[in-house]
C-alpha cells in the first residue's frame, strides 16, 4: 500500500526556486530548466511529498497523470517477479525522473521505493509534453536523462549477460560515484551510498551472500572503505580495471 504522504507548500514560483536552489542536482535536474523556460508553477508541483525510507513512492498505477522529480534521498525503480523475487531497474539519486519513459505513458509493473527518506515533486504530464515541444532547452534536458538512462540500462543487461560478479559491482560503484559527482556530492573519493547487500544483489542478479565477498574482497585489497552509510574508492585505478576486464 502507498504510504500516506506528508506535504510541504512552498508558496510561489520565486519561494519554489529559493527551496530548488537547495538541491544539489539543481543544476541538472527539470526542475531548474522548466524555470529558466518561464513555466509557471501549479498547485502540483509546489508541494513536495515525503515518504520515509523502506516504503512505497509510487507505483505505475499512480502515474497516469504526471511525472514524478526526485529532489532528494535515494530510491530504486522495481519490477517483482513471479515467484517472488525482485529486480532493481535502476537507482534514482537526486535530481532523476523516476523514469523518463513516463513522458510518454506508466511503465507497467514499475514500482519505486524509497532507500533513504525521499521528497520528491509532482509535474502534469500533458504540460511536460507540451513544453519539450515548445522549449529547446526543457527538450535537451530530457533528452540528456533519456540518453543516459538507456546507457545504463545497456549497461545493466551487459553485466548480467556477460560481467562477473566482481566487474558488475565495481562497475555500480563507479557508475554511481559519477553521477554522484556531477551533482557535487563527491569530496575526495568519498560520498554517500546508503545501499546494502540486498539492494546491490537484486540490481546485479546476484546473492547477498555473494555481494558480501565481493565487497569484503575489496576492501581486503584496499580498493575500497566501506561504512554504515558511505563508500570511499581508495584505489580509483584499480577499481577502473576491475570494471573494464571485458
Amino acid at each position: 500500500m502507498t504510504v500516506a504522504l506528508k506535504k510541504m507548500d512552498l508558496g510561489d514560483a520565486a519561494c519554489r526556486d529559493v527551496a530548488c536552489c537547495q538541491c544539489a542536482a539543481y543544476e541538472l535536474s527539470l526542475c531548474r530548466t522548466t524555470a529558466d523556460a518561464g513555466l509557471s508553477t501549479t498547485a502540483l508541483d509546489r508541494v513536495v511529498h515525503t515518504v520515509p525510507a523502506r516504503r512505497i513512492v509510487c507505483r505505475s498505477r499512480d502515474l497516469s497523470e504526471v511525472v514524478p522529480i526526485v529532489c532528494d534521498g535515494w530510491a530504486a525503480s522495481t519490477v517483482t517477479l513471479s515467484g517472488g523475487g525482485k529486480q532493481i531497474l535502476s537507482f534514482i539519486l537526486p535530481g532523476d525522473m523516476v523514469s523518463t519513459a513516463l513522458l510518454f505513458e506508466a511503465p507497467s509493473q514499475l514500482v519505486v521505493e524509497a532507500i533513504t527518506d525521499v521528497r520528491y515533486r509532482l509535474f502534469n504530464r500533458v504540460q511536460l509534453k507540451a513544453a519539450v515541444f515548445k522549449n529547446p532547452s526543457v527538450f535537451e534536458t530530457l533528452s540528456k536523462a533519456w540518453i543516459e538512462e538507456k546507457a545504463r540500462s545497456d549497461q545493466l543487461v551487459v553485466g548480467l549477460g556477460r560481467r562477473s560478479a566482481d566487474e558488475r559491482i565495481a562497475q555500480l560503484i563507479l557508475g554511481l560515484k559519477d553521477r554522484l559527482e556531477r551533482r557535487g556530492m563527491v569530496q575526495g573519493g568519498k560520498f554517500d551510498f546508503p545501499l546494502r547487500q540486498h539492494h546491490i544483489a537484486d540490481a546485479m542478479g546476484l546473492t547477498p551472500v555473494h555481494v558480501s565477498k565481493v565487497l569484503s574482497e575489496f576492501r581486503r585489497s584496499g580498493l575500497i572503505e566501506l561504512s554504515e552509510r558511505s563508500l570511499s574508492i581508495l584505489n580509483l585505478s584499480r577499481l577502473e580495471q576491475i570494471a573494464s576486464l571485458r
